[in-house]
């Protein structure tokens, strides 16, 4: 409640902004955000750098009309559990967000968390949540349906690893070891022992340094760019998957007031930014990872048996959040199935079969 207040309340400042845009007729500003910043969370950085940069560059370019982004990263308008309201609400007219802050209103929307050990390539991670979504149309009409915004894009955080205080070889190791993470990724962590905790990117460093937690589950450029090497410089590669699970979304009614030709760029560079997101992705990692090595920390990769072990403590993890989903009225089966098929389509293979039936 206090949440959708706050969301309100900052509705109504936007009045006289408002005012401007209905003034002008050829000049359009309009607002974009994150609750991560840009710079240590990639995908807010690309969206920054590729979508807004290449939208406002077309507009002026192929017609009478200009567009400006006023661009409210790192929970400047709203923070990373906020993005969704924010952008149904009107107080943000795009929205860049993880859906992973949204473990009840989007639960389906998380379903590459609840089958972990999938592509480790964001290109493939990308595209095998593309197959899922044009699959399954419910994804998108929820969107648009419950919160008023049209999906326009699909991004990726990269492949998941685990930063650790001390060094573990086995994962007997890690239990009763207090972890960070973002919410549906936890349950990795309490299948082998760890004491998951609720946590987010901005309040991971501090955290650590203080002893809420002693390790985060993040990628490699997030870690990085956190600095968690700090707290807890140990960086064990597991490879849990690349995430596909942040999504670029415009709000409804804002979107239908733009003309006709301003909305036709903003699908395409949003298409583009999709497409070309995955290799920006997997760029930041190969540089995350460069730059923790030279950072200080001790990285090192977990065995393949020890890997398949872990996976195999999650056999029944992906049916359980099935059943769970399906008991709220979703189409669970449906896309989960259909995402364990579209990751075999881009080549990628199981370490375990998760069986679902």
């Amino acid at each position: 409640m206090r949440k959708v207040q706050k969301l309100l309340a900052l509705s109504y400042l936007m009045i006289i902004f408002d005012l401007g845009w209905i003034a002008s007729a050829e000049d359009f500003t309009v607002r974009i955000g994150a609750g991560h910043p840009k710079g240590p969370a990639p995908y807010v950085t690309t969206v920054s750098d590729v979508f807004v940069k290449s939208v406002e560059e077309r507009v002026l370019a192929e017609t009478d009309h200009t567009v400006h982004f006023i661009e409210a990263y790192g929970g400047s308008l709203a923070g990373v559990s906020e993005t969704l309201e924010a952008v149904q609400y009107g107080i943000l007219d795009f929205g860049a967000y993880c859906v992973c802050f949204e473990p009840s209103k989007l639960f389906l929307h998380n379903f590459p968390y609840y089958e972990p050990f999938g592509p480790e390539s964001s290109v493939d991670a990308i595209a095998a949540a593309r197959i899922v979504y044009d699959e399954n149309p419910w994804l998108t009409d929820m969107l648009s349906q419950r919160f008023k915004q049209k999906l326009l894009g699909l991004g990726a955080w990269d492949n998941y690893h685990l930063g650790t205080k001390t060094e573990w070889k086995d994962i007997s190791d890690l239990a009763g070891v207090k972890l960070g993470g973002a919410g549906p990724n936890l349950p990795w962590l309490k299948y082998v022992g760890v004491v998951p905790v609720q946590s987010s990117l901005p309040e991971g460093y501090l955290a650590m340094k203080t002893g809420v937690y002693d390790g985060w589950l993040a990628p490699p450029a997030a870690y990085n760019g956190f600095k968690y090497y700090e707290p807890s410089p140990n960086y064990t590669l597991i490879g849990f998957g690349a995430m596909p699970v942040n999504i670029l979304t415009v709000n409804e009614k804002r979107f239908a007031a733009l003309p006709a030709e301003i909305q036709r760029i903003i699908i395409e560079e949003a298409k583009a930014w999709e497409e070309g997101n995955g290799t920006a992705m997997d760029a930041s990692q190969a540089n995350g990872l460069r730059m923790l090595r030279e950072n200080g920390a001790n990285i090192v990769e977990l065995p393949a048996g020890v890997r398949r072990e872990w996976a195999e403590s999650l056999s029944e993890f992906p049916r359980e959040k099935m059943l769970e989903a399906e008991r709220r009225g979703e189409p669970a089966f449906a896309v989960m199935q259909s995402y364990i098929r579209a990751a075999e389509t881009v080549g990628h293979v199981w370490p375990v079969h998760y069986k679902l039936d």
